[in-house]
């Protein structure tokens, strides 16, 4: 019997953003722009392209802002239809057919408990099937969708928890939970622990998790009866590793430009990757930064 494909994904959406206070004060992180979309936004299509049938929003208070993003709203298309403004109307319209394409649930975190607590909250929307989880804050943008990736390393590997995984530099690996490996197949690896920011002595391997998951149903019976974490938070890696003696675990060296929006500077680092990128932005990008940067600056001298 074939195995069901996976079609829901889980964005847990509801944290405080207190990197970028006080923007995010009354705005959600996941509302701030790339361009002319927000972050959310890129996870919401690549979700999508990933053939992807069901979006489970796990926000907070204050995150209306993202509920009205992909609302319609007729009154700014009439506005824009008397001004005959047809490219801005089309950009709003196919912000608004994503979720005509797209189930969309909401569910509230009430409390800020972890991103595995996060994950939880959505158990009964995804109860008894793998699922994704999807975070906004990790951009990615190729080809081939990232998350499309996973789900079809999910098949291969008969139905494992997927990890997206990418190789990081020697100086960041403290900064990234890091990947020991058994046997590899390509750029599939069996998992057989995991290590949370660990200094580069204890460092397993130089292969980082990164903001993209497929979850097999044992990781959400870890999160039922979940393990101690940090500051009292409910960490999904945790519940991960719970299942490693049971079930089975894999990651995979995913394809793609990956942009990191979840700090400040390197939300700042993506919006100038991205506008170079653009070929109506990048000439007046390219001017901005020879006026504000020297040669010698960008020579390293």
């Amino acid at each position: 019997m074939p195995r069901p494909r996976v079609r829901k994904v889980v964005f847990p959406a509801a944290g405080l953003g207190t990197r970028f206070l006080p923007v995010t004060k009354a705005q959600p992180k996941e509302m701030l722009p790339l361009i002319d979309k927000p972050t959310i936004q890129y996870g919401i299509e690549e979700s999508l392209a990933s053939g992807i049938e069901e979006v489970v929003l796990v926000t907070g208070g204050g995150k209306r802002a993202i509920t009205d993003h992909f609302d319609s709203s007729p009154e700014l298309v009439r506005y824009l239809e008397r001004q005959g403004k047809e490219d801005l109307l089309e950009k709003v319209r196919q912000v608004e057919s994503l979720t005509d394409k797209l189930d969309v649930v909401y569910v509230q975190q009430k409390e800020a408990l972890g991103l595995g607590h996060a994950v939880w909250t959505a158990r009964h929307q995804v109860e008894g099937e793998a699922f994704a989880v999807l975070l906004a804050d990790d951009v990615i943008l190729g080809a081939e969708p990232a998350l499309k990736q996973l789900i079809d390393a999910h098949e291969v590997a008969e139905g494992a928890t997927v990890l997206a995984a990418r190789r990081v530099p020697r100086d960041q690996i403290s900064r990234y939970g890091i990947l020991k490996l058994g046997r590899s197949n390509g750029r599939l690896h069996e998992v057989e622990d995991m290590v949370e920011k660990p200094p580069l002595a204890d460092a397993p391997s130089d292969l980082a998790i990164f903001g993209r998951y497929i979850l097999a149903p044992d990781v959400m019976e870890a999160l039922d009866h979940p393990a101690p974490g940090a500051l009292g938070e409910i960490q999904l890696t945790d519940a991960i590793k719970q299942t490693l003696d049971t079930g089975h675990v894999v990651a995979l060296e995913f394809e793609g430009d990956y942009y990191d929006t979840g700090t400040v500077p390197g939300y700042l680092r993506a919006n100038l990757a991205l506008a170079l990128r653009h070929p109506e932005l990048r000439p007046a990008m390219l001017e901005v930064v020879r006026e504000l940067v020297s040669p010698a600056e960008l020579t390293g001298v």
